[in-house]
């Protein structure tokens, strides 16, 4: 695979993937990292990995591609302009999509481009089902997360929940939309479901703390006329996040390597 990336950020993801990414094409994948101006990150790169602080920067790499990897903010900051000078755009945090005017005008703009509004499958499977039966008028779609306390330890003491934790503790029981603006950083897949899906409302998204649970399980429940389809994925969380599950980082990868190959399942 022969190309040149931009990575925005240099969190977990990013650094596994620019890993990886070195690791299986070597000199032909020519990496780069748009980060602040000010970031101590500059510094801790590999070496041979650019370091950019602006998207005229970005622009001026001439990128193939451009991948964020560093939250909503990222994506409200960059996307807008990548998607405008043609370059396609893959967005790892695909619950800034619940604004849905800020979807719909990156949707426009990508079709005025010809560029491509990207979303990794992430920590979750069962994207192309989903996607095959979402216009089906009886299509029900539930998803449930189940991950540890530790998980999500900031959002506990905040509700004043004591801990350890002896029983399942439900955060929350509603709409994906809803979902994914209250907890932008770990509902993700909530996000990606209804975007392959029927919709942010259409989509019931169910939040669970397990004391039991041995990784960050997601769990998606399709019903209508095509029949029925149960998936449960059980994914031990990333060694430098707990909120976030390994397989992200891979599941990035896939995604830009599908990009390019010239075999594609889908």
């Amino acid at each position: 695979m022969k190309a040149r990336l931009v990575i925005i950020g240099y969190g977990a993801i990013a650094a596994e993937l620019i890993g990886r990414l070195r690791d299986k094409h070597g000199p032909d994948c020519v990496l780069a990292v748009l980060l602040r101006a000010d970031s101590t990150s500059c510094s801790k790169l590999p070496a041979g990995v650019s370091c950019l602080t602006s998207l005229d920067e970005v622009l001026h790499f001439k990128p193939d591609l451009v991948i964020e990897a560093a939250g909503h903010h990222a994506v409200h900051n960059y996307a807008q302009g990548c998607l405008a000078a043609g370059l396609s755009f893959v967005a790892v945090s695909v619950g800034a999509m619940a604004d849905d005017a800020f979807f719909k005008q990156l949707s426009q703009t990508a079709t005025q481009s010809g560029a491509k509004l990207i979303f990794p499958s992430g920590a979750i499977g069962a994207l192309d089902y989903i996607g095959a039966v979402r216009d089906l008028p009886d299509t029900q779609v539930v998803y449930e997360s189940r991950k540890p306390p530790s998980a999500w330890a900031d959002e506990l003491q905040r509700l004043g929940v004591a801990q350890p934790l002896t029983e399942d503790v439900v955060l929350f029981d509603g709409h994906a939309r809803e979902a994914a603006l209250r907890y932008p950083q770990n509902l993700n897949v909530a996000a990606s479901l209804a975007l392959a899906g029927n919709g942010f409302e259409r989509t019931q998204v169910r939040i669970v703390v397990d004391p039991h649970a041995k990784g960050n399980t997601h769990r998606v429940h399709a019903t209508g006329a095509f029949g029925e389809m149960h998936a449960d994925i059980v994914n031990r969380p990333s060694p430098d996040n707990p909120k976030t599950s390994w397989v992200v980082g891979l599941s990035l990868l896939a995604t830009v390597e599908r990009y390019f190959a010239p075999v594609v399942f889908g």
